[in-house]
């Protein structure tokens, strides 16, 4: 549990720096020809990577979600036999055919 929180915590760090940092880099002309680009073409630019970049880090921890192995994670037995009463209950407890006991309120 604790490696799914971290994974987690950095790829929240990096959706929130990288954008950051692209824009600033933009905005205080630290990458190279960005001093040739009109404000408004600066700005498009600046946001569109921006956005792009939070795109390619949520695809990276989703790739890296899928990557985990499916028999580290068990589901708690009690949590499985609670959810699995539930259900057996709630069936039971349903009328036949609830469509015709339905009426019209108004």
């Amino acid at each position: 549990m604790v490696g799914v929180i971290q994974k987690f915590v950095i790829a929240s760090m990096f959706m929130w720096a990288a954008p950051v940092a692209i824009l600033y880099g933009f905005n205080h002309n630290l990458f190279p020809g960005s001093t040739q680009l009109s404000p408004y073409s600066l700005t498009l630019l600046s946001g569109f990577l921006a956005v792009v970049s939070v795109n390619v880090i949520i695809a990276f921890y989703i790739y890296m979600a899928m990557k985990e192995p499916s028999h580290k994670h068990e589901p708690d037995p009690k949590f499985l036999a609670e959810a699995k009463a539930s259900i057996r209950h709630s069936e039971s407890t349903e009328p036949e055919d609830s469509s015709n006991t339905r009426t019209k309120q108004e």
